[in-house]
């Protein structure tokens, strides 16, 4: 008896140890692709602010600073699509990880029933011969 409940005990803790893994591979790669995300989103936003400093810089007449007027305004505009586009792409990946770990808990909720429905079966089938 207690070698059976040790078995069962240890499988228990394996499949545990094993879905805990997939869900920390799962959420580590959605933090990795957030984190792509993000940094592209900074390179592009530092570079276009560097271009800008530079048209800035070179500015010499009214002339020139009514285009950069033009151009500040439209730098503004940019960047703030960028940061919805990304921040959308964020979303999508954060939703697809969340469903991804949805997935694995249905998983192991399933398993976890099969494991407690296999003994309990296997005592009930042991009654019913006994009692015949």
């Amino acid at each position: 008896m207690t070698q059976q409940l040790n078995t069962q005990i240890f499988a228990y803790t394996k499949q545990l140890a094993d879905s805990a893994f997939k869900a920390h591979s799962l959420a580590l790669k959605g933090l990795e692709k957030v984190a792509e995300l993000q940094l592209a989103a900074l390179e592009k936003h530092a570079q276009a602010t560097g271009e800008f400093i530079t048209d800035v810089l070179e500015t010499r007449d009214a002339e020139g600073l009514r285009t950069l007027w033009e151009k500040g305004a439209n730098l503004g505009r940019q960047n703030a699509e960028r940061a919805v586009s990304v921040t959308q792409e964020i979303f999508a990946v954060t939703q697809k990880t969340a469903e991804s770990l949805g997935a694995l808990v249905q998983e192991q909720q399933q398993a976890a029933n099969d494991a407690v429905a296999a003994p309990v079966a296997a005592v009930k089938k042991a009654a019913a011969a006994a009692t015949k």
